[in-house]
């Protein structure tokens, strides 16, 4: 576990997939992406995750979302917390379970699938989808190219309008 104080971004974008992606079989699953309840937080074991999420929560102004399986809610897959700034969603922390990460991950796809969602809460607030973020800086590079994301300044990114609705398309079809 590691202190969630000023911590950049660190997470691989695997593939921008239509949902999640088995790894091994290429099917695909439908997601679902709620809000973190205190059932849930407490269900989550702090040895399996990076983050102290349970620290992370004690700040009302950041929301944490998890995502399942439409068929299998009890399996959280990753989370995301973030933050409405009034003009923007900013996302401070992210991370794919365990048992997504790595060569012998089980699904592709958590990332884009949870930076997708964070789009969507930006543009359904009409801030236009803007995401901002920061990221470690070796990972700069691979941002830009995967989630079409802008460097702005230091290890501040953000995600624009085009960049987000193509995201957005990506993972909800609705």
């Amino acid at each position: 576990m590691t202190s969630n104080i000023l911590k950049p971004l660190n997470i691989y974008i695997d593939k921008l997939t239509n949902s999640i992606e088995n790894r091994a079989t290429g099917e695909v699953f439908d997601t679902a992406v709620t809000l973190l309840s205190g059932k849930d937080l407490k269900l989550v074991n702090l040895q399996d995750w990076d983050f102290d999420w349970q620290f992370e929560s004690k700040d009302k102004t950041k929301m944490i979302y998890k995502l399942t399986t439409v068929n299998n809610p009890t399996i959280i897959q990753g989370l995301v917390s973030i933050e409405d700034k009034q003009d923007h969603i900013f996302m401070h922390l992210i991370e794919s379970s365990k048992f997504n990460i790595g060569k012998g991950k089980i699904y592709l796809g958590v990332p884009g699938n949870l930076i997708a969602f964070a789009c969507k809460v930006s543009l359904e607030k009409g801030y236009q989808g803007f995401l901002a973020f920061d990221a470690k800086s070796s990972l700069i590079k691979h941002y830009q190219e995967t989630l079409f994301a802008t460097h702005f300044k230091g290890l501040r990114m953000f995600i624009d309008n085009k960049a987000a609705k193509i995201l957005i398309s990506k993972y909800f079809k609705s």
